[in-house]
């Protein structure tokens, strides 16, 4: 069996594994979160199982988390807009407030029916981003329900997807790079018309006749340390092994994997977007 086939068969069998436990963990999108804007179209369904947001030519939609948290692993499953989604974007992401906010980004850009969905990420840090990576997926993720994680600890961020890690962004403070470490965010989800610049830049637009487009979310799972009124936090690092949770040797062959099979676009190998030279990360990582 070559090496390529290997991994593939231990991304099915740790999606498997990851959804089980998702179901086991499911939480109640009441009790968790406030549905922002659309006017109606978020939807909680399912005794609060099953969280719905769609767009059309007036609105899309938006959810943000009722707690904050500083440090976690979180797991929400999605199923994104199926058939023509071009124009269309679902966001899924944690982010503080202000001008030197951070942010956690999964962004999933849409496309013409039969092709791809561009999984889009990104890391802001004191209000600076443009650190983005994108990606293909795997799968179809419009067909079912898929696991996408944001691991968060002082060591590093993880993006995952069905288990399988994508990306991590270092903690490189020593090194002079900025890190999201001191700022609670809240957890947020939309789904909105960007037919400007989501879709091949911009050239595809949204087909309003195939309105409404709908997302749906289930299973949000969080093992987090949740900032209190006072500020405070709610857990103890020492008895979450999250909190210094880092990439094994398999974890790392695993990004590997993806990276050189899924990744269409790397910032730190765009010389045109950075012709005096790369940001730090990208030489020390």
């Amino acid at each position: 069996m070559n090496i390529q086939s290997c991994v593939s068969n231990k991304v099915i069998a740790a999606s498997l594994l990851l959804s089980l436990l998702a179901v086991v963990a499911a939480a109640d999108f009441n009790k968790e979160f406030d549905i922002t804007w659309g006017d109606g179209r978020a939807k909680i369904l399912n005794n609060g199982q099953l969280l719905t947001l769609s767009l059309d030519k007036t609105s899309g939609s938006g959810f943000k988390s009722k707690n904050q948290y500083l440090f976690g692993k979180i797991d929400m499953q999605l199923k994104l807009v199926p058939g023509n989604s071009a124009g269309t974007v679902t966001a899924y992401y944690l982010s503080s407030l202000g001008s030197t906010h951070d942010e956690i980004d999964y962004e999933f850009l849409g496309n013409l029916s039969g092709d791809p969905y561009i999984l889009h990420t990104n890391v802001f840090t004191q209000g600076k981003g443009n650190r983005e990576q994108q990606f293909y997926l795997w799968f179809d993720p419009t067909k079912d329900f898929h696991t996408y994680s944001i691991l968060w600890n002082p060591q590093s961020i993880i993006f995952s997807v069905d288990g399988t890690p994508i990306r991590e962004f270092k903690n490189l403070e020593s090194k002079g790079v900025q890190f999201p470490k001191s700022q609670p965010m809240w957890l947020y989800s939309s789904l909105w018309n960007a037919d400007d610049w989501a879709t091949r830049g911009g050239l595809v637009k949204t087909d309003w006749s195939q309105a409404p487009f709908t997302a749906s979310y289930r299973n949000f799972n969080s093992q987090a340390c949740i900032r209190t009124s006072s500020g405070t936090s709610s857990c103890s690092p020492s008895k979450n092994s999250w909190f210094s949770q880092s990439l094994g040797s398999t974890g790392q062959q695993r990004i590997k994997w993806v990276q050189k099979n899924y990744m269409i676009y790397n910032y730190c190998t765009d010389t045109k977007r950075f012709p005096q030279g790369f940001p730090p990360e990208c030489s020390l990582s």
